[in-house]
């Protein structure tokens, strides 16, 4: 940056030029009446007292000039530290003080610029903000909600105002899920009924500092449009596959049924026996194919029945490893045993395929808001928003050779039972789904 030209006259340069000039003009002041009145001394004194009163009126002037420059820049210096930048100071002439006066007004002119440009980017970020459909809520450390824009309004107060309010007292008032998916602290999918309909929340947790104090931000997504999409693509998808997979087994069976229809006329009975083998093997592909989407369509009504936890869980012992979390409920659980064994079996099996260590699987059971809590949890990779968004898809599946059936026989079975199905990350990596099953006076078998 280049230096601006300094000013042809400096301020010590003003001051000396000022007292030299008081002191030569009473110097011939004195020799002037020197001519006049014998003593030396009487002709000093007397050539004081006449260039005194000028000489103070001549400097008071210009020393209260530069004075009131500097007293107006101090004072302007408040102005800024108090975020007005409107005042502006009056350049004294070519040297100091005229520097720091054109310096602090070009200084107001910059933060003057840099405010509107701020005003105007927090005016766009406000709108953007308050038009999102995403549901914003933060807040502070004494859990009063320090801002919420107007989705959040319309989730939880049908639009009124909730900055300013405890977000517990405002929690009490919500639909259960939206409590229990908030107080988990931990992102994760859940879904709140509203008589026939159900909408579905992704709700994401981020602390963070402002202004040195602690904050929690909370994002609630409603996905129920873009799952509604999901399952649209996934069942044409769905119909892609069962079309291709009918394809490969009845094409090669065709193929090999005139295969074996002329060889049944010649001698060579290996090479029909292997035909038969193949449309046998074909046949059972096919029909194990079909099976797997049958169960998945005719799922039996639950048949609840009295369960005690130590024989059902140590059963689900002897052929899969995982710890079980102690102590279990002293009351027994009330469902349909068979189901929720299933519905067990896959969680677990995909909690060990995650890559955990074996010891980090673990099964809790908790009696919990009138029902039981059991929860798989694993130390593994974790899930991407994308999965947690889309795991309970029907048919969507992150393995090569997966179905997709997994996760949604294991909703449809604990949905079946009156219950929900969450699925989250944990702190410190890895997964917890949780199935809450309701007591049977809670339930709708």
């Amino acid at each position: 940056m280049a230096a601006k030209p300094r000013a042809s006259w400096s301020l010590a340069g003003r001051i000396v030029l000022v007292l030299c000039t008081v002191a030569i003009v009473a110097v011939a002041a004195a020799l002037l009446l020197h001519h006049y009145l014998v003593s030396p001394w009487i002709a000093g004194a007397a050539a004081l007292l006449v260039i005194l009163p000028p000489s103070i009126l001549l400097t008071s002037r210009l020393f209260n000039r530069w004075s009131n420059s500097i007293r107006a820049v101090t004072d302007g210096i408040g102005s800024l530290r108090d975020r007005d930048f409107s005042v502006s100071v009056t350049p004294t002439g070519p040297d100091e003080i005229g520097d720091l006066t054109a310096e602090y007004n070009s200084l107001g002119d910059s933060l003057r610029r840099e405010r509107l440009d701020l005003y105007q980017r927090e005016l766009l970020l406000d709108t953007v903000v308050q038009t999102t459909p995403l549901a914003l809520v933060l807040t502070n450390a004494n859990d009063t909600i320090v801002f919420g824009n107007i989705a959040a309004r319309q989730l939880f107060r049908s639009g009124r105002k909730i900055e300013g309010l405890k977000f517990g007292a405002l929690l009490e008032q919500a639909p259960q899920p939206l409590r229990e998916a908030v107080e988990g602290g931990t992102d994760t999918l859940f879904t709140v009924h509203e008589g026939v309909d159900a909408e579905i929340f992704h709700v994401s947790h981020r602390p963070f500092s402002l202004n040195s104090q602690p904050h929690r931000l909370l994002l609630f997504k409603q996905l129920t449009r873009e799952m509604a999409a999901q399952e649209v693509a996934i069942w044409k998808k769905v119909i892609r596959v069962i079309a291709h997979e009918l394809n490969n087994s009845l094409a090669p069976i065709t193929s090999l049924a005139h295969s074996g229809q002329a060889l049944a006329e010649g001698p060579n009975v290996e090479r029909l026996a292997r035909v038969f083998s193949t449309i046998e093997e074909r046949a059972s592909h096919l029909a194990t194919f079909i099976d797997g989407y049958a169960r998945f369509a005719k799922l039996p009504r639950p048949r609840p029945a009295t369960v005690a936890w130590k024989p059902l869980l140590g059963g689900l012992q002897d052929s899969l490893s995982f710890r079980v979390l102690e102590p279990l409920p002293r009351s027994e659980g009330r469902f349909d045993a068979p189901q929720i064994e299933q519905v067990l079996i896959n969680l677990i099996k995909n909690a060990i395929e995650s890559g955990s260590p074996e010891d980090e699987v673990t099964l809790g059971v908790t009696e919990r808001h009138g029902g039981v809590a059991l929860e798989i949890s694993d130390r593994g990779s974790g899930l991407t928003v994308e999965v947690l968004r889309d795991a309970l898809l029907p048919f969507y599946s992150t393995k090569p050779k997966g179905t997709g059936l997994g996760l949604t026989l294991c909703r449809e079975i604990v949905d079946a039972h009156g219950g929900r199905l969450s699925i989250a990350n944990r702190e410190g990596g890895g997964a917890v789904v949780t199935v809450w099953l309701p007591s049977e006076g809670n339930g709708h078998f």
